[in-house]
């Protein structure tokens, strides 16, 4: 395992008690590295063991922009840089990030298992597009019953717009968005306010502009390609400083940003053959900064194999990981709601694939996939309820589409009720896409601000071209127009109109159902029955703790269809019906008859029975 000390950051420029500024900077191949300040000052470092560069000075102050020469004009910004004022080429300022008056220290995280998580994008969460203008709209999560909000990637990016994916410091905070000191105050104010704050985190490649990582040493390796260019070297010749780069970067963000879990993207596209595997090893730095602290944090990774070695504990030879998004709930509830089944839905038939996803997480836990055209996944019989997040859209299934098209505009009102509720009835974590608890009809489209015009127009072509089968649907909109990502913006003052107020009102109310009943709350896998009727496309959900039983009937197709209550000794109570008018439905009573009950068409039926 790298050595690296958990309680401070030690990588790029750092200040101790002293006052004094300690640089190291990792160029393990150069032959000369200075410090260069804003002013034309230069300071010189010396080169010590692992191809570390470094100094201890007192000649850099806390607020001094200043880049890394490397000998023969070369001269980059810092690629531990915590904040990139000027944007990705221009001067790193120096930061002391321990610097910051919390006011936390009764805050200790919330168990993973009532994790309600919010998925949302800052830049267009709301119109200001900043950290302060979300801490406005924590009360309305809170009265919404979110407890845990997923930030999208906020490190730095080219230009004002990206979806994060393309940042190119790891650890800089975007200065569009309020930069280190900007996110530090939301996550006081959340914290304040009882909500976790989740950080999603790239450690699988690096963007295009802006990326000076493979100037400074071999943090990239040709022995493996993924979908965006060589990998991160995590298992090659000098992988040691990479490794220990990244570990860094994690602990940075729990112990000096507070932040209470990680949502690492891709983690399927990391390439590493070590003994130790990096999520491993992050696990493990990450479990001796939790004992020095007292604090938890959480990792959850987002993970395309199916393969349940990622989350299962380190003393079973695991990575440790403590959760990971389902896709594969994500995309048979919407082949079941009559998404068109081509690209990776072909190979989920609707109905039964959303029984075994309730069931076994995994759908494909061992079976031939057609699509991938080869035997697929494992069983993760032992893996607990909470360690899934499931939802019903996300940044991915959304803005990958050509036109961006949230469910709002894809299903009926009925339907959006159905998804949302099977969702927030499964065993697993549920997350919400931003806007989707009122119906926002917004896309979210694809956008980048690239400030290389060789790039930006690439990434236009590209995008073109992904989409050119579907011409029918029109034109796939312009990445790089400042109009696609103003149309991406939420509409937030929709909530003074009826239909979209039900529909918060009617999320809101789920919610509180979800905390509130223990055979909801409590994520037991084993406490758990799944029927199914294909013909009249309805699937009963079953759930029970101790003497608490909840039946969740749900009606898929465009009919009132029957369904059977099963025999308990005491009356089954209803708790919800979407399908009532106070939902804008249009059944005015429940339709039962003794234990058949008749629901209506793409609605569903919660009922309650307790017994000692």
């Amino acid at each position: 395992m790298i050595q690296t000390d958990i309680n401070r950051r030690s990588l790029g420029v750092n200040f101790n008690e002293r006052g004094e500024a300690e640089v190291a900077i990792w160029a393990p191949l150069q032959e000369n590295v200075e410090i260069i300040l804003q002013d034309k000052q230069t300071i010189k470092l010396t080169k010590d063991d692992f191809g570390y560069w470094k100094t201890c000075t007192k000649e850099i102050k806390v607020g001094d922009l200043y880049k890394v020469s490397l000998g023969d004009d070369k001269v980059f910004p810092d690629p531990a840089s915590v904040s990139q004022p000027e944007g990705v080429h221009g001067f790193s300022k120096a930061v002391d990030v321990q610097q910051f008056k919390w006011n936390d220290s009764n805050w200790n995280n919330l168990p993973l298992e009532d994790y309600v998580l919010y998925e949302l994008h800052t830049g267009t969460f709301t119109t200001e597009g900043t950290f302060a203008a979300l801490e406005g709209k924590l009360s309305y999560l809170k009265e919404l019953g979110i407890n845990a909000i997923e930030i999208m990637p906020v490190s730095q990016f080219p230009g004002g717009r990206n979806w994060g994916y393309d940042g190119v410091f790891p650890y800089a905070v975007q200065n569009t968005y309020g930069g280190p000191e900007g996110l530090k105050h939301l996550v006081q104010a959340c914290h304040d306010i009882g909500i976790a704050v989740i950080l999603d985190v790239v450690y699988n490649h690096m963007g295009p502009e802006g990326n000076y990582l493979g100037a400074f040493g071999p943090y990239f390796t040709d022995k493996y390609n993924t979908p965006w260019g060589n990998a991160i070297n995590f298992d090659d010749e000098w992988c040691d400083g990479v490794r220990k780069y990244f570990v860094e970067n994690v602990l940075m963000w729990f112990r000096d940003f507070h932040i209470d879990a990680l949502r690492m993207d891709a983690v399927h596209a990391i390439k590493d053959f070590s003994a130790t595997h990096i999520l491993r090893e992050i696990k493990q730095h990450v479990n001796k900064l939790m004992a020095a602290t007292g604090r938890t944090h959480y990792l959850i990774v987002e993970l395309d194999l199916n393969d349940n070695r990622f989350i299962n504990p380190l003393d079973q030879q695991g990575f440790g990981m403590d959760g990971q998004w389902v896709d594969e709930f994500h995309h048979a509830l919407r082949v079941t709601a009559g998404e068109e089944r081509s690209g990776y839905y072909s190979d989920f038939n609707g109905l039964v694939h959303l029984a075994k996803s309730y069931k076994d997480a995994y759908v494909f836990d061992g079976q031939y996939s057609p699509h991938r055209k080869k035997t697929f996944g494992i069983k993760a019989d032992n893996n607990p309820g909470k360690q899934f997040v499931v939802f019903s859209q996300n940044h991915d299934q959304v803005g990958n589409r050509m036109l961006g098209e949230r469910t709002s505009t894809l299903v009926s009102f009925e339907m959006q009720k159905l998804m949302a509720a099977a969702v927030l009835v499964s065993p697993y974590l549920p997350m919400l896409f931003m806007g989707e608890e009122y119906s926002e009809p917004h896309p979210f489209l694809y956008f980048v601000s690239h400030t290389d015009p060789e790039l930006a127009d690439a990434v236009r072509k590209g995008r073109k071209a992904e989409f050119a089968a579907f011409h029918s649907q029109g034109e796939a909109p312009d990445p790089v127009d400042e109009k696609t990502f103003e149309e991406s913006k939420l509409q937030w003052d929709l909530l003074q109109q009826p239909q979209h107020k039900t529909m918060f009102e009617y999320y809101k109310t789920l919610i509180s159902l979800r905390k509130q009943e223990p055979a909801l709350k409590h994520l037991n896998r084993n406490q758990l029955n799944v029927e199914i009727n294909e013909q009249n496309q309805t699937l009963l959900l079953h759930r029970w703790h101790e003497g608490d039983h909840i039946l969740c009937v749900m009606n898929f197709s465009k009919s009132p269809q029957p369904a059977t209550l099963p025999t308990f000794k005491n009356e089954w109570k209803k708790l919800l019906n979407s399908a009532e008018s106070i939902w804008n439905g249009l059944a005015t009573a429940e339709d039962r008859n003794g234990a058949v009950v008749t629901i209506q068409p793409e609605s569903i039926l919660i009922y309650k029975n307790s017994h000692e």
